[in-house]
């Protein structure tokens, strides 16, 4: 049993590093270097409780200090939520009020995004929350490549763990992430992508929405789609 734990243990790191390598070089090919695709097998989690599988990765951040977002952090801000949801939204990092509790989306973004998760018949303890960075960035900027590159793949094995049937991405920062594009959220929202087999739904950052809320009838249409796709199968 210590040896296949061990065995593991060290397949998520080998996973880690290549997907921090892969984020990290994905702009190569400005540079001439044509990058060559590749086929990750995801790690499977059959017979394992996704609540401790997320314990325990949460465990390998503690005293995070891989980035240099960790100088300025109060608190490291794993997630949130319920480990077995069909879905999980996905923001971009940590705000002033997230760095303070601990927690994501507890601000007025997160006030909002609450009434949209409510507003598809959901409670914020049925769906799971997190972001891509897991620190606060200063004067909530926008995270750089390099913290991105660090960060995500905590993320990604968040999401491998849990299983979702659907991820919600929450901006440009968690789209470019999860689906590799840096098309604009007016591009790419109300179409169907996939991430490891898991449907993906792009849609406006909560943050935006406040200061653009002639575009929450947009948001609207995106969190419909959700619904559905919850729906069918059940």
């Amino acid at each position: 049993m210590e040896s296949n734990k061990k065995t593991q243990n060290v397949l998520v790191r080998i996973e880690e590093t290549v997907r921090w390598l892969e984020t990290l070089c994905k702009n190569w090919e400005f540079f001439g270097v044509e990058m060559v695709s590749r086929t990750i097998t995801p790690i499977t989690n059959q017979g394992k409780n996704p609540s401790e599988e997320l314990a325990k990765l949460g465990k390998t951040l503690e005293g995070c200090t891989r980035c240099r977002l960790s100088e300025g952090r109060t608190h490291i801000v794993f997630g949130d939520g319920n480990p077995d949801a069909q879905l999980v939204f996905v923001g971009e990092g940590p705000g002033h009020e997230e760095d303070i509790q601990g927690l994501p989306f507890v601000g007025q973004a997160g006030r909002l995004l609450t009434k949209m998760i409510h507003s598809i018949g959901l409670s914020r303890k049925e769906v799971y929350i997190c972001n891509v960075v897991k620190c606060r960035p200063p004067q909530n900027r926008t995270p750089l490549t390099d913290e991105i590159a660090t960060c995500s793949p905590f993320l990604l094995r968040q999401l491998e763990i849990i299983q979702p049937k659907v991820i919600c991405a929450l901006g440009a920062c968690a789209v470019e992430t999860l689906l590799k594009t840096r098309q604009p959220i007016n591009r790419i929202r109300r179409k169907l992508f996939k991430w490891q087999n898991i449907f993906v739904v792009a849609t406006f950052h909560p943050a935006y929405l406040l200061r653009n809320p002639i575009e929450k009838r947009k948001a609207w249409e995106d969190l419909l789609i959700i619904k559905k796709l919850l729906m069918e199968g059940t």
